[in-house]
C-alpha cells in the first residue's frame, strides 16, 4: 500500500478530503468491493464523493478504483478513523487516519488532500 503525506491537525468543522485509488492485483469476474468506517477516538462525519453519509460500521459498495473520502471533524479532541475496504472473497484492507486538534486561530487551510492508495488483497 503506497500513501501520501497524512494530515495531522483538524479544527472542529473542518472537513479532510482523501483521495483513495483501489489497486487490484488482478481482474477476477464478479469480484465487489465495500467500504465501511469505524471511529474509535473523537467525532465526526466520512462521507464519499457521491454525497453519501456514512453511518459506522455499515458496509456500502465501493463502485469505482478512484474515489474521494470527505471527513468534517465535530469536536475539539483528537479523532481517528478507521477506514475498511473489503472484496467478495473476504479479504480486506485497513486504514487509519488520525488527525490532532489544532486551534482555530492556527488554522491553515479549510480542506487538507490526502492520497492513499488500497491495494487488493488478491494482489
Amino acid at each position: 500500500m503506497g500513501n501520501g503525506p497524512v494530515q495531522k491537525d483538524i479544527v472542529k468543522g473542518q472537513t479532510a478530503e482523501i483521495r483513495c485509488t483501489l489497486k487490484r492485483g488482478g481482474d477476477f469476474a464478479d469480484t465487489r468491493y465495500t467500504i465501511r468506517y469505524f471511529q474509535p477516538d473523537g467525532k465526526g462525519t466520512l462521507k464519499m464523493d457521491d454525497r453519501i453519509v456514512f453511518k459506522p460500521n455499515d458496509r456500502y459498495p465501493l463502485t469505482k478504483d478512484v474515489f474521494r473520502l470527505y471527513y468534517t471533524s465535530l469536536s475539539t479532541d483528537r479523532q481517528t478513523i478507521d477506514v475498511y475496504v473489503e472484496d467478495s472473497f473476504g479479504k480486506m484492507q485497513q486504514l487509519t487516519f488520525s488527525f490532532n486538534n489544532e486551534k482555530a486561530e492556527e488554522k491553515g487551510k479549510t480542506t487538507a488532500v490526502v492520497t492513499k492508495a488500497l491495494n487488493d488483497a488478491n494482489g
